[in-house]
This record gives C-alpha cells, sequence and structure tokens, in this order.
C-alpha cells in the first residue's frame, strides 16, 4: 500500500491511496486533528446520495490496510482522533475494523464510527467497545422509503429494537456518546411530521441527534437552502433534545459526507 496524491481544498486534505491489488481508496484529513479512514473498497449498501458505494463493493480492507491509512500520514500530521467514516461499512467488516480499532488505541487515539447498523449482530459488538463515539445512519422511519435511501442496510425495524434493546444496558454517560444521523433530502424526508417522529426516537432512546447537510452528488436529489436547513434544525431543537449540524468540513466538496469514492484518478 502506498500514498499516491494529497489534494487540498482550504478546509480538507484528501489522501488517495494504492493498495496491492491497484485499488484506490481515500482517507480525509479534517478539523486540525481528525483522520477519516476507510473500511472497505467501495460499499455494498448503495445509497443513491453517497459516491462511495456507486460502483459497487470490491473486497474489504485488512485490518493492516485500515491502520497504514494512518502510519503513512502519522508523520506528516497531528492526527489526534480517527473517523471510521469513509469509504464502506465498519460492520460489513467488522473483524477487520475491531483489529484496526486496537491497533489505534495502541497508538493513543480516539477512535468514533459511523454506520447504517448493518449487520445489527455486529452493531451490539461495537457498542460495546471503548469507542469515542458512534454515529447510526437513521435518515428517515418510513421502512419503504429507507429500502429506497439505504437499499441493503437490513431492516430497520431490527435496527430500533436492537437499539432499544441495548441501549438500556448502557449508562447515560455512555449513552451520550451515541448519535443518530438523519441526512436532510429536500421534498423527501423534511416534512416537519417526520421530524418530529424522528426527534421523539431521539429522545425516547436517550442519545444525540446529528441533522446531516446533503452534498450534491446525485441530480436525483435537490439541495437545501441555508434557511431551509435551519428550518428543520429547530424543528428538531423545540423538541428539547441535542442536535448536531453538520460542520463546514462536512459541507466540503473535497471529502464531505458522501463524497470519497474509489478508484479515483489521480
Amino acid at each position: 500500500m502506498r500514498l499516491l496524491q494529497e489534494i487540498r481544498s482550504e478546509l480538507n486534505r484528501l489522501y488517495l491511496f494504492e493498495l496491492e491489488d491497484r485499488l484506490r481508496v481515500e482517507a480525509v484529513f479534517y478539523r486540525g486533528d481528525t483522520l477519516c479512514v476507510s473500511s472497505q473498497v467501495g460499499c455494498a449498501i448503495g445509497c443513491p446520495f453517497c459516491l462511495s458505494g456507486s460502483k459497487g463493493l470490491f473486497r474489504n480492507l485488512s485490518d493492516e490496510e485500515i491502520y497504514s491509512q494512518y502510519r503513512l500520514l502519522k508523520d506528516k500530521l497531528p492526527i489526534k482522533r480517527i473517523a471510521v467514516a469513509g469509504i464502506g461499512e465498519p460492520l460489513m467488516n467488522y473483524q477487520n475494523v475491531e483489529r484496526a480499532f486496537w491497533m489505534f488505541k495502541r497508538e493513543g487515539l480516539k477512535v468514533s464510527f459511523y454506520t447504517t447498523g448493518f449487520p445489527t449482530d455486529k452493531l451490539l459488538s461495537l457498542l460495546d467497545l471503548p469507542h469515542n463515539g458512534i454515529t447510526v445512519s437513521i435518515h428517515t422511519l418510513d421502512e419503504k422509503k429507507r429500502k429506497h435511501l439505504l437499499p441493503h442496510a437490513g431492516s430497520l425495524k431490527d435496527l430500533l429494537e436492537t437499539l432499544e434493546t441495548h441501549l438500556k444496558t448502557l449508562s447515560k454517560r455512555k449513552r451520550k456518546k451515541i448519535s443518530l444521523a438523519y441526512l436532510l433530502l429536500k421534498g423527501v424526508n423534511d416534512s416537519q411530521e417526520e421530524l418530529l417522529e424522528f426527534a421523539k426516537l431521539v429522545k425516547t432512546l436517550g442519545v444525540n441527534a446529528v441533522l446531516l447537510y446533503y452534498n450534491s452528488t446525485n441530480p436525483q436529489y435537490a439541495q437545501m437552502s441555508s434557511e431551509e436547513y435551519e428550518r428543520c434544525f429547530l424543528i428538531l431543537k423545540s423538541q428539547n433534545i441535542r442536535v448536531t449540524l453538520s460542520t463546514r468540513y462536512r459541507k466540503d466538496k473535497l471529502g464531505g459526507c458522501g463524497t470519497l469514492m474509489v478508484n479515483r484518478s489521480s
């Protein structure tokens, strides 16, 4: 595995890696201390709003390949945190992801995860790790609509039952490290009724909410204005839940949410 290229924007630094079999994956350094790493070459979930799975899944990354995204950059960058939030669904490569997690921990790094929560049995294992945060993608509480937005992410009913059952066993302090993500898609899941339903779930589970801003990756979906995004935020905030918004790093066209891809040309 080798570092092929660094591409910079005003906010983010994107790193292109070439693997031994010539496939390419990406990692992003943002916020001045965090490296977002990939866990798979491609993704099998197939979300239509995300470039990472637009070509399907090629293969899993090994634990060493996941760790090497950090190893090849650690002397160049002040990395203090790892976000397993790049290309791939970490739970679909859980064995290697967990091994890499402990490699990161031995380096004294704080590690967080972004996941669709599928497979749910692996989610249970992930929740029990000494992580620094887990964000689970929900995006809608309509089973049929979620099947369209996250085609291969399993049953929403199973996911919610798993979260409800397991979160009860966690302390309030540990539950504060769990968030549910809601990616706003204009005219798709942005109604007041849907947002209030999501807020109710967040409050019931005793976790946090992350309201994600859509980076335009598919002309099928329109991008929200700042005013529309703020309106949805205020609806959630009115329900007395903790809501985090997308930072400017996550909105960046280079390395922002949903923009990473496999086999980018150098």
